[in-house]
């Protein structure tokens, strides 16, 4: 979850009520008076002019996802609906409490409740719900939410996979799938994946796929009346086509053997792998 940030004193705050902790005007931005670090002080006197990012030419706001269904070898991702919530509901009630103990929903229990927790996902007009369906069936969600067209920015988040998703091919492709729509497809400069920072699983899945771990925002939220520690991964624009590549070459048919299993596993794939030529 994106943590909240104040209108502190420090030189990266954002005074207003930006969403996102690196949004607002920039801090080495002069004040108009003159009073910005860059700023001649008057007499003639020359400051050295501060470092700032790379340019990002002809910028421009990406679309907002529009839910189209992806489609891979192993796995379909389609907007979420009601339409799901019977299959849900078998796909989760393999699943023990463990399982949701860091979700920020309780485990539901029936068919009215995943169908009380579809329904939230689906409203919420923030986010863009999809459904992970194996061999006709739905099996889990996923969503993209925290989206910032301006920035070019997403998180992918609320993964709730049922017992036929888990440590399957098609998991992986599911996020392969959602991680190429966002980059190939909409163009965004970064795909974000956060989690409680005790959630280990997690954390291994992440690095697993590619992403990097950029650090931990403490006492990010409280949730389920406790401290919540978040853990940042991300993935960015630059770094997709190795990303890509490695995951592209593990979901590969001929990285399958007659038993259906990976012959070489992800995590020994090296994640400097290149892209390959056209």
């Amino acid at each position: 979850m994106t943590a909240g940030v104040g209108a502190g004193s420090g030189s990266d705050a954002v005074s207003g009520g930006g969403s996102r902790p690196d949004a607002g005007s920039r801090p080495d931005a002069g004040s108009g008076g003159g009073s910005g670090s860059d700023a001649g002080s008057g007499g003639g006197t020359r400051h050295p002019v501060l470092p700032v990012g790379d340019p990002v030419p002809d910028w421009q706001a990406r679309p907002w996802p529009s839910g189209a269904t992806l489609r891979g070898r192993t796995a379909v991702l389609e907007p979420l609906h009601a339409r799901h919530v019977e299959d849900l509901t078998a796909a989760w009630a393999g699943t023990d409490d463990a399982h949701w103990t860091y979700l920020p929903m309780e485990r539901p229990d029936g068919r009215a409740a995943v169908g009380d927790v579809v329904a939230a996902m689906v409203e919420d007009p923030g986010t863009v719900a999809y459904a992970v369906i194996v061999s006709g069936r739905a099996c889990g969600v996923l969503s993209l939410m925290r989206i910032d067209p301006d920035h070019g920015v997403v998180e992918v988040g609320a993964v709730v996979f049922g017992t036929p998703l888990v440590r399957t091919i098609a998991s992986t492709e599911a996020h392969r799938l959602v991680l190429g729509h966002v980059f190939d497809d909409l163009g965004y400069r970064r795909v974000e994946w956060k989690c409680d920072a005790l959630n280990a699983p997690s954390r291994a899945a992440a690095l697993r796929l590619g992403y990097t771990f950029e650090g931990v925002f403490r006492q990010a939220v409280v949730t389920k009346g406790r401290n919540r520690d978040t853990a940042w991964f991300s993935v960015v624009d630059v770094e997709w086509p190795r990303v890509r590549a490695r995951l592209d070459a593990w979901l590969d048919p001929a990285n399958v053997d007659a038993a259906g299993r990976q012959r070489r596993p992800l995590g020994e794939m090296p994640r400097t792998l290149a892209e390959p030529r056209p």
